[in-house]
């Protein structure tokens, strides 16, 4: 959505917005709709449950209208008013004669987005957590365009996260995915090159550091492009691989360390049960269907 004054004049279902700020035009587009009475108390809980959704979901898009969150930290900085009872409440007891505290609430978002996009702040969570976007669900991840695997690794790299490359579309074979990763790790000569053995080394790998000894860095991400492809020669071995790094992944964080796989497919419908008896999910630009057409 555009930082600009000029209005959308095409209303849409909610389902289609992209990210909080297209779904906030949808409300200004109609609030009657939306916000009972011309309440901002109401956008405000609406706001909350929106952030809810994204926890749920393990979506990291970035979130700024909790109570006493970055829009209402803006508020006191900018326009001196109290923080404390919470943006809604301020913005209701301060609106000026001849205008509406929803008029007024959409004015000081546009100028809050062109505050924002002259001086952007990472989330804290972020800067604390780097890689949390990828781990909050099950540690694997779904890519379907390549440009967008590309931007999160290029970040997880800029945040020192060792990066491993593999490209699963050249796997005919369960060997073939076994002796790739077993070069990739440098797994010992012992490898057994089968499932129970990749268990055991990737746990390794994930709990106590790389066979080859490089720096740990802030941890290990593993891409896999091209993934439909194996799983279409291998279906049950690429199910169990994505289980296996799920599984690893999450005792590693247990001891403080981070394991993450980024999984490419050329197929956009894609599906896989359950790993680390948790979904396999699309990344956060891709998670609707729709977003994955064209």
């Amino acid at each position: 959505m555009p930082i600009d004054d000029s209005p959308q004049t095409i209303a849409k279902h909610w389902q289609d917005c992209t990210d909080v700020y297209d779904f906030l035009e949808q409300i200004r587009l109609r609030p009657g709709m939306w916000l009972p009475a011309g309440s901002l108390q109401h956008l405000q809980s609406v706001l909350i449950g929106y952030q809810a959704a994204l926890g749920v979901h393990s979506i990291g898009e970035p979130f700024d209208f909790w109570p006493d969150g970055r829009f209402a930290q803006w508020l006191c900085d900018q326009h001196a008013v109290s923080a404390s009872p919470g943006w809604a409440a301020e913005i209701e007891r301060t609106t000026p004669d001849g205008s509406t505290p929803v008029e007024e609430f959409f004015r000081l978002l546009g100028d809050y987005r062109r505050h924002a996009a002259l001086s952007p702040t990472p989330s804290p969570s972020m800067n604390r957590f780097p890689g949390i976007e990828y781990m909050g669900n099950t540690f694997v991840t779904l890519f379907w365009r390549r440009r967008l695997l590309d931007q999160a690794v290029q970040r997880l790299e800029d945040r020192d996260f060792r990066i491993v490359r593999l490209a699963a579309g050249q796997w005919g074979t369960e060997e073939d995915m076994h002796r790739a990763i077993a070069a990739a790790l440098r797994f010992p000569d012992y490898y057994g090159h089968n499932l129970d053995a990749l268990n055991d080394c990737l746990g390794d790998v994930a709990g106590y550091g790389p066979y080859d000894d490089s720096p740990d860095g802030a941890g290990l991400v593993l891409t896999f492009t091209d993934y439909d492809r194996f799983a279409a020669a291998c279906p049950r071995a690429a199910q169990a691989v994505l289980d296996i790094i799920a599984d690893r992944a999450r005792r590693a964080a247990v001891l403080q360390r981070r394991l993450i796989c980024l999984v490419h497919s050329s197929d956009p419908d894609i599906r896989f049960e359950p790993v680390g008896a948790m979904p396999v999910m699309w990344n956060s630009d891709e998670w609707l269907d729709s977003s994955r057409r064209g």
